[in-house]
């Protein structure tokens, strides 16, 4: 079951049970919160028993993991510094979603974003760095939603199946970008690791003032703010849930799901490519293999994790970013490979598709008369 249908039968509750049932909006919220959660004790509990059958002790690495994501300030700081781009990618899943789709091309979207970003910094050398920053972060805007766009294009105007289509893009992008990037675009002084020309030093982003965060994250935070007003409280975000929740629906209303379908992709790789933009400005200056670390995938987690919720997906990014930044300390305290985070990660997804199976289906946690 989708979250856009979710939402579907959200709004439609209140027609179904009146005043009669006042704390159906409490068990809905409950079973809504209490599915992630569920999703990651059950995943827990999976990876306890891999690690037993390592030989290794769940409580030290559950231990471990805490205080390489949480434990110190430069802990929270690298996770923060993590979870700024997973915000951006896990909207890149949300916003379609809305509509019914399930779109995963955001690694794509982010490589590409990023390139363009490190572009088009560099006929500006020597500008004003809020213009220099300004250029970088719209170039890198509308690559990402140009490469997400094509899958709505391709799903609106030729009926093929969005996730195999953002899938193959998402490879295709990665593809053109180290193309670019180690030949035609190379910094022929990057000798080791082929990159871009660098964007310069005046037209880093830095930290947030009088807090040393990574910029990223305040931009991340507001993009999910304004996804979640455009959803929740707009009468387009009304538009895409209604087509999420019934496409013969929305069609007999005259709604016009092609634009919607189109709409909703090019916001979405929109943010995709603008956190691949952060990413060069903020933290690596130029375009290289560094952006390829996984941000877009794991979006994806993200934003099943957080039912495709705006808001939802910040807490989530952040776990997710802690999850990410201990993996480096539980290499060298437990001996256990940097993929063991990768594991974890897949025992989530498992089970949060698994808990997608049931949502709904308990009958307490329906309106009353629907019972």
């Amino acid at each position: 079951m989708s979250a856009a249908s979710d939402t579907q039968r959200s709004a439609a509750a209140p027609v179904q049970t009146g005043a009669a049932d006042r704390l159906y909006p409490l068990r809905r919220a409950l079973e809504a919160l209490g599915s992630p959660v569920l999703a990651l004790l059950l995943s827990a509990i999976c990876f306890s028993i891999f690690l037993l059958a390592l030989g290794k002790s769940p409580a030290d690495f559950f231990s471990l993991m805490w205080k390489g994501a949480f434990g110190s300030a430069f802990s929270l700081g690298n996770t923060l510094q993590r979870a700024a781009p997973l915000l951006l990618t896990a909207l890149c899943v949300a916003l379609p979603a809305q509509l019914g789709l399930t779109v995963i091309g955001g690694e794509g979207a982010l490589v590409l974003g990023g390139l363009a970003a490190s572009v088009a910094a560099l006929p500006l050398d020597g500008a004003w760095p809020p213009l220099v920053q300004l250029a970088m972060a719209i170039a890198g805007a509308a690559a990402g939603a140009v490469w997400i766009g094509i899958t709505g294009l391709l799903r609106s105007r030729r009926g093929i199946n969005e996730t195999v289509a953002s899938l193959v893009l998402s490879y295709v992008g990665i593809a053109l970008f180290n193309h670019l990037v180690e030949g035609p675009l190379r910094d022929p002084a990057s000798l080791n690791k082929p990159s871009t020309y660098a964007i310069g030093d005046a037209n880093m982003l830095g930290p947030l003032p009088g807090t040393g965060l990574h910029p990223g994250l305040l931009v991340g935070v507001i993009a999910c703010v304004l996804a979640w007003i455009l959803i929740s409280r707009t009468s387009l975000g009304f538009a895409m849930r209604v087509t999420g929740g019934n496409l013969r629906a929305a069609q007999l209303q005259g709604l016009p799901v092609a634009r919607l379908v189109m709409l909703a992709c090019l916001l979405g790789g929109a943010c995709a490519g603008l956190a691949g933009m952060i990413e060069v400005a903020a933290v690596h200056g130029r375009a290289n293999a560094s952006l390829v670390a996984g941000y877009g995938y794991a979006g994806i987690l993200i934003a099943f994790l957080a039912r495709h919720n705006p808001l939802a997906i910040i807490p989530m990014a952040v776990l997710m970013g802690g999850i990410g930044a201990a993996g480096g300390l539980l290499q060298r305290r437990m001996g256990l490979p940097d993929a063991t985070v990768q594991v974890l990660q897949g025992f989530i997804f498992v089970a949060i598709l698994a808990s997608e199976t049931l949502y709904g289906r308990f009958a307490w946690f329906q309106p009353r008369g629907a019972r």
